[in-house]
Protein backbone atom coordinates (compact mmCIF):
# COMPACT_ATOMS: atom_id res chain seq x y z
CA UNK A 1 0.00 0.00 0.00
CA UNK A 2 2.93 2.72 1.10
CA UNK A 3 5.69 0.91 -0.77
CA UNK A 4 9.27 1.71 0.23
CA UNK A 5 10.64 5.12 1.23
CA UNK A 6 12.44 6.61 -1.28
CA UNK A 7 15.67 8.46 0.94
CA UNK A 8 17.00 10.48 -1.52
CA UNK A 9 20.30 10.68 0.16
CA UNK A 10 19.13 11.64 3.95
CA UNK A 11 19.96 9.38 6.47
CA UNK A 12 17.39 8.49 8.02
CA UNK A 13 16.54 9.28 11.46
CA UNK A 14 20.55 11.17 11.76
CA UNK A 15 21.90 14.31 10.12
CA UNK A 16 22.13 14.78 5.85
CA UNK A 17 25.44 14.15 6.72
CA UNK A 18 25.69 10.81 7.95
CA UNK A 19 26.75 7.68 5.88
CA UNK A 20 23.24 5.64 4.88
CA UNK A 21 22.40 3.21 7.39
CA UNK A 22 22.66 -0.60 5.87
CA UNK A 23 19.50 -2.58 6.38
CA UNK A 24 19.43 -4.99 9.65
CA UNK A 25 22.53 -2.42 11.22
CA UNK A 26 20.99 -1.38 14.67
CA UNK A 27 21.64 2.36 15.04
CA UNK A 28 21.31 4.37 18.30
CA UNK A 29 19.15 7.40 18.17
CA UNK A 30 20.25 8.38 21.82
CA UNK A 31 23.39 9.16 23.17
CA UNK A 32 22.90 8.41 26.80
CA UNK A 33 24.15 11.96 27.32
CA UNK A 34 22.18 14.47 25.50
CA UNK A 35 18.60 15.47 23.77
CA UNK A 36 21.30 16.00 20.47
CA UNK A 37 18.41 14.89 17.68
CA UNK A 38 15.27 15.41 20.21
CA UNK A 39 13.05 18.65 21.61
CA UNK A 40 10.84 18.72 23.86
CA UNK A 41 7.62 18.56 22.95
CA UNK A 42 5.53 21.76 23.31
CA UNK A 43 2.13 20.41 24.57
CA UNK A 44 0.07 22.44 26.88
CA UNK A 45 1.09 21.61 30.60
CA UNK A 46 4.17 19.93 29.46
CA UNK A 47 6.85 19.21 32.32
CA UNK A 48 10.78 19.11 32.72
CA UNK A 49 12.84 16.69 29.92
CA UNK A 50 15.89 15.77 30.97
CA UNK A 51 19.08 13.40 30.62
CA UNK A 52 20.15 11.60 33.90
CA UNK A 53 22.29 8.54 34.30
CA UNK A 54 21.88 8.01 30.71
CA UNK A 55 18.55 7.32 30.66
CA UNK A 56 15.72 10.23 28.83
CA UNK A 57 13.90 11.05 30.96
CA UNK A 58 10.19 12.34 30.99
CA UNK A 59 8.66 14.11 34.14
CA UNK A 60 5.19 13.78 34.70
CA UNK A 61 3.13 16.73 33.29
CA UNK A 62 -0.51 17.90 33.32
CA UNK A 63 -1.03 15.79 31.18
CA UNK A 64 1.58 15.28 29.16
CA UNK A 65 5.75 15.60 28.84
CA UNK A 66 7.52 14.17 25.44
CA UNK A 67 10.11 14.54 23.15
CA UNK A 68 10.18 14.55 19.43
CA UNK A 69 12.59 13.57 17.01
CA UNK A 70 14.01 16.51 14.47
CA UNK A 71 15.71 14.21 11.83
CA UNK A 72 14.02 12.82 8.34
CA UNK A 73 12.58 9.27 9.20
CA UNK A 74 11.49 6.26 7.53
CA UNK A 75 7.94 5.94 6.38
CA UNK A 76 7.93 2.25 6.04
CA UNK A 77 9.95 -1.34 6.48
CA UNK A 78 11.83 0.11 9.68
CA UNK A 79 12.16 -1.59 13.45
CA UNK A 80 12.46 0.54 16.93
CA UNK A 81 13.47 -0.99 19.94
CA UNK A 82 13.64 1.03 23.27
CA UNK A 83 13.55 0.07 27.28
CA UNK A 84 11.38 1.96 29.35
CA UNK A 85 10.06 2.47 33.00
CA UNK A 86 7.30 3.62 34.84
CA UNK A 87 8.94 5.67 37.49
CA UNK A 88 5.67 7.19 39.42
CA UNK A 89 2.45 7.38 38.10
CA UNK A 90 -0.48 5.30 36.57
CA UNK A 91 -0.79 5.79 33.18
CA UNK A 92 1.05 5.37 29.65
CA UNK A 93 4.89 6.37 30.43
CA UNK A 94 6.75 5.87 27.57
CA UNK A 95 4.27 5.96 24.37
CA UNK A 96 5.47 6.14 21.05
CA UNK A 97 4.29 7.93 17.84
CA UNK A 98 5.68 7.09 14.49
CA UNK A 99 5.28 7.12 10.84
CA UNK A 100 3.29 4.70 8.77
CA UNK A 101 3.29 5.52 5.08
CA UNK A 102 1.79 9.12 5.13
CA UNK A 103 0.03 8.82 8.06
CA UNK A 104 1.15 8.35 11.89
CA UNK A 105 0.20 6.29 14.92
CA UNK A 106 0.66 5.91 18.27
CA UNK A 107 1.92 2.82 20.06
CA UNK A 108 0.52 3.52 23.65
CA UNK A 109 2.26 2.00 26.99
CA UNK A 110 -0.44 1.45 29.29
CA UNK A 111 -2.87 3.95 28.70
CA UNK A 112 -6.60 4.84 30.03
CA UNK A 113 -5.81 3.77 33.95
CA UNK A 114 -2.13 2.05 33.59
CA UNK A 115 -2.92 -1.27 31.68
CA UNK A 116 -4.40 -0.98 28.01
CA UNK A 117 -1.39 -1.63 25.11
CA UNK A 118 -2.08 -1.19 21.99
CA UNK A 119 -2.50 1.02 18.64
CA UNK A 120 -3.87 4.44 18.21
CA UNK A 121 -5.53 4.94 15.67
CA UNK A 122 -6.94 2.44 13.56
CA UNK A 123 -10.35 3.06 11.09
CA UNK A 124 -10.66 5.94 13.62
CA UNK A 125 -10.95 3.57 17.06
CA UNK A 126 -8.10 4.28 19.41
CA UNK A 127 -5.89 1.48 20.90
CA UNK A 128 -8.57 1.34 23.88
CA UNK A 129 -11.10 0.21 21.26
CA UNK A 130 -9.92 -1.73 18.34
CA UNK A 131 -8.45 -5.24 17.69
CA UNK A 132 -4.57 -4.01 19.06
CA UNK A 133 -6.31 -3.83 22.16
CA UNK A 134 -4.76 -6.08 24.89
CA UNK A 135 -4.27 -5.81 29.01
CA UNK A 136 -0.46 -5.43 30.38
CA UNK A 137 0.61 -5.06 34.09
CA UNK A 138 3.74 -2.70 33.98
CA UNK A 139 5.97 -2.72 37.83
CA UNK A 140 6.56 0.73 38.94
CA UNK A 141 10.71 0.83 38.52
CA UNK A 142 11.11 -2.01 36.50
CA UNK A 143 12.60 -1.56 32.84
CA UNK A 144 10.44 -3.74 30.10
CA UNK A 145 12.11 -4.14 26.45
CA UNK A 146 9.48 -2.41 23.21
CA UNK A 147 9.88 -3.31 19.69
CA UNK A 148 7.95 -1.82 17.33
CA UNK A 149 7.94 -3.57 13.43
CA UNK A 150 6.69 -1.07 10.82
CA UNK A 151 5.96 -2.37 7.32
CA UNK A 152 3.75 -2.08 4.37
CA UNK A 153 0.96 -4.22 5.49
CA UNK A 154 1.47 -5.03 9.08
CA UNK A 155 2.28 -3.31 12.61
CA UNK A 156 3.90 -5.68 15.26
CA UNK A 157 5.04 -5.02 18.67
CA UNK A 158 6.75 -6.91 21.13
CA UNK A 159 6.68 -6.09 25.22
CA UNK A 160 10.04 -8.22 26.34
CA UNK A 161 9.41 -11.48 23.99
CA UNK A 162 5.53 -11.50 24.12
CA UNK A 163 3.99 -10.32 20.88
CA UNK A 164 1.17 -7.99 21.78
CA UNK A 165 -0.01 -6.31 18.56
CA UNK A 166 0.08 -8.70 14.99
CA UNK A 167 -1.80 -6.22 12.99
CA UNK A 168 -2.49 -5.52 9.14
CA UNK A 169 -3.22 -2.59 8.18
CA UNK A 170 -2.99 -2.56 4.28
CA UNK A 171 -6.40 -0.74 2.88
CA UNK A 172 -6.98 1.11 6.41
CA UNK A 173 -7.59 4.29 7.60
CA UNK A 174 -4.43 5.12 10.06
CA UNK A 175 -4.34 8.03 12.56
CA UNK A 176 -3.88 9.95 15.69
CA UNK A 177 -5.82 10.41 18.23
CA UNK A 178 -7.56 13.82 18.65
CA UNK A 179 -5.68 16.64 20.32
CA UNK A 180 -2.50 17.21 21.05
CA UNK A 181 -0.49 13.99 20.57
CA UNK A 182 -0.03 14.94 16.77
CA UNK A 183 2.67 17.43 18.28
CA UNK A 184 4.59 14.10 18.63
CA UNK A 185 4.94 13.57 14.65
CA UNK A 186 6.63 12.66 12.86
CA UNK A 187 8.29 10.49 15.37
CA UNK A 188 8.29 10.68 19.53
CA UNK A 189 7.91 10.14 22.53
CA UNK A 190 5.01 11.04 25.39
CA UNK A 191 4.14 9.66 29.11
CA UNK A 192 0.97 11.03 30.53
CA UNK A 193 0.63 11.86 34.10
CA UNK A 194 3.53 9.94 34.63
CA UNK A 195 7.09 9.82 34.74
CA UNK A 196 8.89 7.86 32.86
CA UNK A 197 12.20 6.89 31.87
CA UNK A 198 14.11 5.87 28.19
CA UNK A 199 17.11 4.44 27.36
CA UNK A 200 18.99 2.45 24.32
CA UNK A 201 16.78 3.86 21.50
CA UNK A 202 17.68 2.32 18.52
CA UNK A 203 16.68 1.65 14.79
CA UNK A 204 16.94 -0.43 11.63
CA UNK A 205 15.65 -0.66 8.27
CA UNK A 206 14.51 -3.69 7.17
CA UNK A 207 15.57 -5.48 4.09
Amino acid sequence: MYGRLALAGLAVFGSVLSPQPKPDDWLPLFDGKSLQGWRPTPFTGHAAVRVEDGTLVLEAGAPMTGVTRTAPTPKSNYEVRYEAARVKGGDFFASLTFPVGDSFCTWVTGGWGGDIVGISSIDGWDASDNETRSYFTFETGRWYTFRLRVQDARIQVWIDDRQVVNVEIGGRSLGLRYGEIKLSAPFGFASYNTTGRLRKIEYRLLP
